[in-house]
């Protein structure tokens, strides 16, 4: 007797597949018939291969820890339905007038953690905002910086060219800080991609080879209704590259090298004193 072929797998078992989601029995079965199933396999290995790199793109977000209020609204809403599973036990009126109550005072205390939620989101958005340019911004320093034969787009030759360009790309009057007091020459500077749109960066050597670079753009207009309020300085050893960044006016500042802490905040401060 000749066995009936599998039918396709659907969307929904793929994504069952995909993400791992149901009975070792019942994964074991979606498998034996994917095994037969050459469309299925193509989709699940695309479906899979995203997967893998949004979890890759988003892993520092995911390995941060919930934000205190939402742990508290948590344990809030747990201790509200134990409380409330309790309530029904009483029956009859006096339940009737403790559930009553409890709507009322339940009612009161979500209004309260939500209007804590959202006075707190801007703030935690706003963050997520700084964090994810000073992580561009060291990203760029690790790529560019090794670089020995074209390690910025325009050079210092043409520091007018570069400033000139840069400035009209990112729509807004750019100024090169001079470092060479602090001992750093500039080498030059590139356009870059950013999430609020073109980013910049400027790179500078002293006579040891070390290289530190600037790296500037519009950080507000990521996202609707999060304000980038001016921020002082603020350091953060992104991916093992030290940056000091601030943000002011809405446009953001990180300058990133391999130096030490002190050294690094002298060259900030002289950048920032001059932009």
């Amino acid at each position: 007797m000749n066995r009936t072929p599998d039918r396709p797998l659907s969307d929904d078992e793929l994504h069952a597949l995909v993400d791992r989601q149901g009975s070792p029995d019942t994964l074991a079965a979606l498998r034996t018939r994917l095994a037969n199933d050459p469309e299925g396999q193509a989709r699940f290995t695309h479906w899979q291969h995203q997967r893998d790199t949004l979890h890759r793109l988003h892993a520092q977000v995911l390995a941060e820890a919930v934000p205190p209020a939402l742990l508290q609204a948590i344990q809030h809403a747990n201790a509200v339905r134990a409380t409330s599973s309790q309530w029904w036990r009483f029956g009859g009126m006096a339940a009737s007038v403790l559930l009553a109550f409890g709507a009322g005072w339940l009612a009161n205390a979500n209004w309260q953690e939500l209007s804590a939620l959202e006075s707190t989101a801007p703030t935690l958005a706003r963050a997520r905002l700084e964090r994810e340019f000073v992580r561009q911004a060291g990203l760029a320093h690790t790529v560019y910086a090794p670089e020995v034969r074209h390690p910025v787009e325009v050079t210092a030759l043409e520091q007018a060219h570069l400033v000139q360009w840069l400035s009209k790309r990112l729509d807004k009057p750019l100024k090169v800080p001079d470092l060479t007091a602090q001992g750093f020459d500039l080498v030059g500077g590139r356009l870059l991609p950013g999430d609020a749109g073109a980013r910049a960066q400027f790179m500078f050597e002293n006579a040891a080879g070390q290289r530190v670079t600037l790296y500037l753009g519009a950080v507000e207009k990521a996202a609707a209704g999060v304000s980038s309020q001016e921020t002082g300085f603020r350091f953060e050893p992104q991916a093992g590259i030290p940056s000091f960044y601030w943000v002011d006016q809405g446009f953001g500042y990180a300058l990133a090298g391999q130096l030490p802490r002190e050294s690094l905040m002298t060259l900030a401060q002289a950048v920032y004193h001059q932009l």
